[in-house]
């Protein structure tokens, strides 16, 4: 067998006879053959130079890991923290293993190079033992950990691993049996560990922390509902529609369909102003959606049925409500809780009720970016490009809370404390603590700043040698705060609540320069359904 260059016809048992004698020894004469027998049928076809280019181009990608970690950290951007953790364990493992004990232990000669198409080739043709393929392994392996973890995430990542495992036989990197070999070490790698480290199970229900159970009108059939489901929200998701849950379940309700740019505060004020107004409003939709609709409802001094609709469902799924069928359980038997809810006032304007967090800084200008690029790209891959934006971009806002001034990338402000692991407040500990939740990332590093307030710290960490995160990020805890806002190139900086973004404040109403924003808690200020606990 010849040298790894095309200009040489030495044989390459004489330059490596223990590993060309290895294989011969531990591989059956049966498996050689049939490796010789698929090689030369491969080499034989031809196909367009652009798919031999890309396969030589992918399998390149893969080399050292680089492909899957760079999966891995999308995984990690997108929320699936497990299937990215599983995945890279087990591509680690099943890397150390093909490469550092296979390879050692089996070893063989790789395919010639002379017998492959040199469009094809490798621009550095490996030379390592054969069998098994390393980079199989590592496919194999990741993706096997990532569908154990998210079966829907692994069937994305699958047919790359399949490619990529490919692309070693099209490029004349290894023969059949050493892809093989590989692919079924990666796998039971990664099979191994789900015994050693089982996936967890979901619970089937989200666990409420807090808030004062109260009786709320029981709807049986529905009947003085009025809900407004917003199409809109949650674009992408994967779930029944939700209009023909309401009709099945609760047939005498009333339930109302946003049109596009329909206002839907003047769609529920109507129904209030009706000669026979509901008892109870009810909202489909994400968590902007759904603040808007608290708020009216707690001007009328009404309960709130929350349907989540959106993409994240913050506020609902604190408040124990995982599926529309949560909450119409819950409405149909009268069971509910009352809430904190904060208000926040921007300039001379009317209180806005807020659910979960409302911010200023960088963290507004990403949303509105995001919200640009989602009807092309979808919101996961929109969020990426538009963090890489404003990374580019961003700009400090001055700011004086509670009169102290400060330089700040931004600043949240949470409803209830907040857990750590993130930066901005995302999820409430309880429901009725009475307290608001500050966090201020001070003016620092320009990319770990953005990592730090896009990602939330536990994939900032993962990203840390990509993008180092900022350090000194501040916290307390308080029951009312006032921030002074400074313009900044003339205009006001715009601010966020519960998802929604008013980049100029408030939706045109905003002074020329800077403005002042109050935020209070109002203990038990929202009654909402949600099913008492046990």
């Amino acid at each position: 067998m010849p040298r790894q260059s095309a200009r040489s016809a030495r044989p390459r048992e004489l330059l490596h006879p223990v590993v060309a004698i290895r294989r011969r020894r531990l591989l059956p004469a049966l498996v050689r053959r049939l490796d010789a027998a698929f090689g030369r049928r491969l080499n034989a076809r031809r196909v367009h130079p652009a798919l031999d280019q890309g396969l030589a181009r992918l399998s390149r990608a893969a080399d050292r890991g680089v492909l899957w970690f760079s999966i891995a950290t999308l995984l990690l951007l997108f929320g699936r923290r497990r299937a990215a953790l599983r995945g890279a364990v087990s591509l680690i493992a099943a890397s150390i293993l093909a490469n550092l004990v296979g390879k050692q232990v089996f070893g063989g000669d790789r395919p010639l190079l002379n017998d492959i198409p040199v469009g094809r080739r490798l621009k550095k043709h490996p030379t390592s033992p054969s069998f098994p393929s390393g980079h199989s392994a590592s496919a194999a392996g990741f993706a096997t950990g990532v569908a154990l973890e998210s079966p829907g995430t692994g069937l994305a990542v699958v047919p790359v691993a399949a490619l990529v495992s490919y692309s070693r036989l099209h490029t004349g990197a290894h023969w059949l049996s050493d892809v093989v070999g590989g692919v079924a070490l990666g796998a039971g790698i990664a099979v191994a560990g789900k015994l050693i480290v089982p996936v967890p199970t979901s619970p089937q229900r989200t666990s409420r922390e807090g808030g004062t159970q109260v009786p709320l009108p029981a709807l049986p059939d529905g009947s003085g509902l009025f809900a407004v489901v917003n199409p809109g929200s949650g674009a992408g998701s994967v779930r029944r529609d939700p209009i023909a849950v309401l009709a099945e379940r609760l047939p005498q309700a009333t339930v109302h369909e946003l049109a596009q740019g329909e206002d839907l505060a003047v769609a529920v004020r109507a129904a209030l102003a009706s000669a026979d107004p509901p008892r109870v409003l009810g909202v489909c939709g994400g968590d902007g959606t759904v603040a808007a609709v608290a708020q009216l409802a707690r001007e009328a001094g009404l309960p709130l049925l929350v349907l989540p609709g959106g993409t994240f469902n913050h506020f609902a799924r604190t408040a124990g409500i995982e599926s529309i069928s949560d909450g119409i359980d819950a409405l149909r038997a009268g069971e509910g809780v009352r809430v904190d809810v904060a208000e926040l006032g921007v300039g001379d304007s009317a209180p806005i009720t807020v659910l979960n967090t409302a911010s200023v800084g960088i963290y507004p200008d990403f949303v509105a970016e995001r919200e640009k690029l989602e009807r092309t790209w979808g919101k996961w891959i929109a969020a990426v490009l538009a963090a890489v934006r404003v990374l580019r971009a961003a700009e400090p806002v001055t700011v004086t809370i509670n009169g102290g001034p400060a330089r700040v990338w931004t600043l949240f402000v949470g409803v209830n404390e907040n857990f750590p692991d993130t930066l901005a407040p995302l999820k409430r500990r309880r429901l009725d603590d009475g307290l608001l939740d500050v966090r201020i990332l001070p003016f620092g590093f320009r990319a770990g700043a953005v990592s730090s307030l896009a990602f939330g710290r536990r994939t900032s960490a993962a990203l840390q040698a990509l993008v180092p995160r900022t350090a000194g990020s501040r916290r307390f805890t308080t029951d009312a705060v006032t921030v002074a806002v400074s313009p900044r190139h003339g205009q006001p900086p715009g601010f966020a609540h519960d998802g929604e973004v008013w980049l100029d404040a408030t939706g045109g109403r905003a002074p020329a320069g800077g403005y002042s924003t109050r935020l209070r808690i109002v203990p038990q200020g929202l009654a909402v359904y949600s099913s008492f606990v046990e």
